[in-house]
């Protein structure tokens, strides 16, 4: 038992540091749609429609959007393998103890969408994780086939919607543009009134995003969780280094194929003229994000072999640790910041400022989290939901050796 804790610190603490990493790109994507009512409407704020407040747009777009919660998606399914090799250890059922997890975290998730950010994650990845439950004995071809199955048809049905598109009348797109200006009037007011104001207009949008959830995000999310499994049964965060040939395709097939469809995505994105060019470059931006993330992967191991014994990698990996606190305090900052519980900042800050307080956020996040897990065993979060996932109070302060 003392070898098996003594091999466990490495692999933990990088897929901790990459979680860490995954953080920073949510919140540089998330802090988008408190910053401005007119996130994910397909239209240019009017405040903010400058040069730099585009190029600002545009970076945020390559970099950042669709590719992050990509990557925290691969890690949720690497540790659903950790999960299993947690309820092994202790001799506890694995089916109903991750159906208890799945039903917490649903629970969190809810609440953080109503009360904090209607672009929660954590409810689908509650209800995809149930899929992956039924899916965890598949092998690893299998998981990949699958994975590569539900992102083929995620892309061919947003690329027949862009054609689609395409053959509507002009007029039709201008009554759309104006539809959705009054929806961003609407949104602002909403969330610059008062608490029970921002709740109402996020149970509003509730009923309409879960579109985009089940055709963008939940598609692409469980291929990741399969890429994860197969990855996890493996083990290949455990011995990365012998991997150096995976980590290298991955490299260039990102350079080569994700870099440039993340550009069209980017590009149509913020400087497209037609709807029809938006959603087609969604296509195109939903089949090269799987493949930029990977390259961000083999990347940020790359650096950690560097960085294993420097600051940031303990930083990052601290932070990683708590990881769902840390997301949920994202957006409780960015609610008291932008929405009426606090300072209404929601559109006056431009895209450039937004990014500027994101970097700040993440970088007041490093040592937070350092400070707190040097007297508790995990996160405040972290710790109610491993009290839901094996129905017993864990420890709440930290016990030597204990790191999971």
């Amino acid at each position: 038992m003392n070898a098996a804790i003594q091999t466990r610190p490495p692999r933990i603490a990088d897929v901790d540091a990459l979680r860490g990493c995954a953080l920073f790109g949510i919140l540089v994507v998330n802090i988008g749609a408190f910053a401005t009512p007119w996130f994910g409407l397909g239209l240019t704020d009017p405040a903010f429609h400058g040069g730099v407040d585009r190029a600002t747009h545009f970076i945020v777009a390559l970099l950042f959007e669709t590719k992050f919660y990509l990557l925290f998606s691969f890690l949720f399914g690497y540790s659903f393998t950790l999960q299993m090799q947690a309820a092994a250890r202790a001799e506890a059922p694995f089916v109903p103890r991750m159906l208890r997890r799945q039903a917490g975290l649903w629970l969190i998730g809810a609440l953080h969408a109503v009360f904090l950010f209607h672009g929660d994650i954590l409810t689908t990845y509650a209800l995809l994780g149930i899929v992956l439950l039924a899916l965890h004995r598949c092998g690893e071809r299998q998981a990949l086939s699958l994975a590569l199955m539900l992102v083929a048809v995620c892309v061919a049905f947003w690329a027949g919607m862009a054609w689609l598109q395409s053959l509507q009348p002009a007029g039709d797109t201008a009554d759309n543009a104006v539809a959705m200006a009054q929806k961003a009037a609407s949104a602002l007011a909403a969330y610059h009134a008062t608490p029970a104001a921002v709740v109402h207009q996020h149970l509003r949008e509730l009923s309409e995003i879960w579109i985009v959830l089940l055709l963008v995000q939940a598609p692409c999310a469980l291929a990741m969780f399969l890429c994860g499994l197969a990855a996890g049964k493996r083990e290949m965060l455990l011995h990365a280094s012998d991997y150096l040939p995976l980590r290298h395709r991955l490299l260039w097939a990102g350079a080569l194929a994700g870099l440039p469809g993340a550009v069209f995505y980017a590009w149509t994105s913020v400087y497209g003229d037609s709807q029809a060019w938006q959603v087609a470059g969604l296509a195109v931006g939903l089949a090269s994000a799987p493949l930029l993330a990977g390259a961000y992967l083999a990347l940020a191991l790359a650096l950690f072999e560097r960085l294993r014994d420097g600051m940031l990698f303990s930083l990052l990996a601290d932070t990683g640790r708590m990881a769902l606190s840390n997301y949920l305090l994202q957006s409780a900052i960015c609610a008291v910041l932008f929405l009426a519980y606090g300072a209404r900042l929601m559109g006056s800050v431009s895209p450039l400022g937004a990014l500027a307080l994101a970097a700040i956020i993440f970088c007041a996040q490093l040592p937070l989290s350092r400070w707190w897990l040097r007297g508790h065993a995990y996160g405040p979060v972290e710790w109610l939901l491993r009290a839901m996932t094996i129905a017993a109070w864990p420890r709440w302060r930290r016990q030597r050796a204990a790191y999971l």
